[in-house]
């Protein structure tokens, strides 16, 4: 049953009363939701890694097969074969980040924090995921759950303000 649905303790049993205002959202449910997008980013990565790396080995074996030689078969394979290593290494490491983040740990905020910004180039879903990260890590209701002081309120970021 939705939540905006609650039963009515007014009215005769199971009748469906009028819709309470809804909490807001704590930052807590942000942060599980954060930690589970790192994981399913993490799986995509380390999924299109296995692949890249099963096409360059089968890039290398048809390059043999035919008996062609040469420096841009074997470019081929070696770039294939780094692209894929790179993307395993990257989903490794989003999931560590998203299993810590999970567990409230800082250093799963500052690895998610540092994956974030070369996830911006991964156009739409790292980009987004990086944009989410930033909105809700950088929040002082998040910097508390992982143990930080609140940032100042009057507090300026640098580059900001005048000179």
């Amino acid at each position: 049953m939705p939540r905006s649905f609650t039963a009515d303790t007014d009215g005769p049993p199971g009748s469906i009363g009028p819709a309470q205002p809804a909490r807001p959202a704590t930052m807590r449910v942000h942060l599980d939701l954060l930690g589970r997008l790192h994981f399913m980013l993490a799986g995509f990565a380390v999924i299109s890694g296995i692949a890249l790396v099963i096409l360059a080995a089968g890039t290398r074996s048809a390059l043999r097969d035919l008996l062609i030689e040469g420096s841009a078969g074997h470019a081929s394979v070696v770039i294939l074969a780094a692209c894929g290593i790179l993307f395993i290494a990257g989903g490794l490491a989003l999931a560590a980040a998203g299993r810590a983040l999970d567990r409230r740990r800082r250093a799963g905020r500052l690895g998610a924090l540092a994956l974030a910004v070369p996830n911006l180039l991964v156009v739409p879903f790292g980009t987004a995921l990086s944009l989410y990260t930033f909105w809700v890590l950088l929040n002082d209701e998040a910097r508390q759950e992982f143990g930080r002081p609140p940032r100042a309120p009057g507090a300026r970021t640098p580059g900001h303000g005048s000179a």
